[in-house]
């Protein structure tokens, strides 16, 4: 196990090695890089990078987690050394065709953090390396923060990062109705809309969505003769490309 440095969180866990510059620059970068090319190999036809919710990429960005006095601490250009680094490694690897997210936390929720206006340029220079989609998440990198949480409360970073980078954003975090989503789309605050918890607790919700929207939807081969009459049938992900 390893991460930006030599601590534990919270003192509950076991504490990870300390990444060294040549085990970052070579080993780490070409480990994302290759999960990227075996995910595309499986089938999955859009590949995101998780840098967000304190995982090793956000441990880097934050200034509240990366105490590093290296190439990759210190600065803003340091501290998103890492993380720029694996994200052109994982380009490199994937087709043009392929599509490429990078999750964010676009904010720390706490002062001395990670903050809207260092992911406002994070963004322009990950769109410079390829990057098609930024989804904008926030939070989980300092454990008490105190994030104001609400239908919809992260919408606006990802309008921000739109507006002022002037790339494709994704807008998460406690969407849960068709209307909701729609409207966010509609009025260019985000590009798409991406779900987890609600389509765990309803996995037919696109299917739904469609319906209470109006749209038509292609469904799977399988549920094809549930659908509504002259519903397409759904494009199987291998045969995309």
């Amino acid at each position: 196990m390893v991460g930006r440095r030599r601590r534990s969180c919270g003192g509950r866990r076991l504490a990870p090695r300390r990444a060294e510059p040549p085990r970052l620059q070579r080993p780490l970068q070409q480990a994302f890089a290759t999960a990227a090319s075996r995910a595309y190999a499986a089938g999955f036809r859009v590949i995101e990078i998780h840098g967000a919710h304190g995982y090793l990429a956000h441990e880097f960005l934050s200034p509240l987690s990366n105490q590093r006095a290296d190439a990759y601490g210190g600065s803003f250009d340091n501290r998103t050394r890492f993380l720029c680094e694996c994200v052109a490694a994982v380009r490199r690897a994937l087709p043009d065709r392929c599509p490429l997210f990078v999750r964010i936390s676009a904010t720390d929720w706490t002062e001395g953090g990670w903050d809207i206006e260092q992911s406002v340029e994070l963004a322009r220079r990950l769109k410079g390396l390829g990057v098609d989609v930024i989804d904008c998440s926030s939070g989980g990198n300092v454990e008490k923060a105190k994030i104001p949480v609400g239908p919809g409360y992260q919408v606006p970073f990802a309008e921000r990062i739109k507006r002022e980078a002037d790339i494709a954003t994704a807008a998460v975090g406690m969407i849960t109705k068709p209307d909701q989503a729609e409207q966010i789309v509609s009025a260019g605050q985000a590009d798409l809309v991406l779900l987890a918890r609600e389509l765990l607790r309803d996995p037919y919700w696109p299917l739904r969505a469609a319906r209470e929207l109006g749209h038509a939807m292609a469904w799977p081969t399988q549920y094809l003769r549930a659908g509504p009459p002259g519903s397409p049938e759904r494009t199987p992900a291998h045969a995309i490309d």
